[in-house]
């Protein structure tokens, strides 16, 4: 009884780390991207995406060091599709989500392209050094397409609604808020597993789940903040982002320090990220914003997806 008041009580702190951290974090990024006339979208989708996506690198970093790269591809599959599923549904659920058209041309299609390169370079068992490196050169290949748009911002981009301060207390309260985030997420990550360990959740289940929903809290709570400070741009960018940056930069690294292996059994976990990122790109094509009733369905799918996977 002790173990699991006190993996509570870590989990409730982490928590209140994440919250304050995540305010801290779109407080910042806004301002960074206000000071240098940077649209939010482009902040979104590369300081806080990078920002929020560094627990899901330490974890595949640090098993590629180990040599459990396995726990590489899972931690990344489960972590995409709790982007999209939960904290994207959570986030349209709070208000709705105006999608910026750059986001629907060109960032979703990145998203879905760079989930279906994981799946074709994987599909022979492995991630090899070679194939890690082809995943470096879309990451570099991207990250120049964003520098390229944030050069041609436009009058139509600019930020509204946004307190202006100074450029170092915006640089400061990004870093604090991303380091608070990073130090929540290890809290409730390492409170959750054990948990899940007392009450005999299996190490599949709680690689796919817990730890991906751990490593993903800073997705959750810095998106959900930005939804209810109307910053879509952010909520929206910071999910789109963090799951181009899983493939592209933590599967690349993760590959180049040593083989990924990409068993059978995560097929159908590659299935259901392929299809979670074709669902939001329909819904962003038939419709200019993530509505409540888009939340809900997001989330539902995700009920189904955590069901199917407790009755395997």
């Amino acid at each position: 009884m002790g173990d699991i008041i006190w993996n509570l009580i870590l989990m409730a702190a982490g928590f209140a780390l994440l919250i304050k951290g995540s305010d801290f974090v779109v407080d910042g990024a806004c301002g960074i991207a206000t000071k240098l006339k940077i649209p939010q979208v482009i902040i979104g989708l590369t300081i806080v995406a990078f920002g929020t996506s560094a627990p899901e690198a330490a974890v595949s970093f640090n098993s590629a060091l180990e040599g459990s790269t396995d726990i590489t591809v899972g931690n990344i599959l489960g972590s995409n599709i709790l982007n999209i599923f939960i904290i994207l549904g959570a986030s349209a659920i709070i208000t709705p989500l105006t999608v910026n058209k750059n986001i629907v041309k060109a960032d979703i299609p990145v998203m879905i392209g760079a989930t279906l390169l994981l799946f074709a370079l994987g599909i022979d068992g492995s991630v090899s050094f070679s194939d890690a490196l082809i995943l470096l050169v879309g990451l570099v290949g991207y990250m120049t397409y964003l520098f390229m748009i944030a050069r041609k911002n436009t009058d139509e981009d600019k930020i509204g609604g946004i307190k202006i301060m100074p450029m170092w207390r915006a640089v400061l309260l990004t870093v604090i808020g991303i380091a608070g985030i990073i130090f929540g997420s290890e809290l409730s990550v390492d409170g959750a597993t054990k948990l899940a360990m007392i009450f005999g959740i299996s190490e599949r289940v709680i690689g796919l789940t817990v730890v991906a929903l751990g490593t993903s809290l800073p997705e959750l709570f810095t998106s959900i903040s930005a939804a209810k400070k109307h910053n879509a741009d952010i909520a929206i960018g910071n999910v789109v982002g963090s799951n181009i940056l899983n493939v592209l930069f933590i599967v690349g690294v993760s590959g180049v320090i040593a083989p990924v292996s990409f068993v059978a059994t995560f097929m159908l976990d590659m299935a259901v990220v392929i299809i979670a990122s074709f669902l939001i790109y329909v819904m962003c094509i038939f419709n200019d914003k993530l509505s409540k009733i888009s939340g809900i369905v997001m989330l539902g799918s995700y009920v189904v997806y955590f069901l199917f996977l407790l009755l395997e």
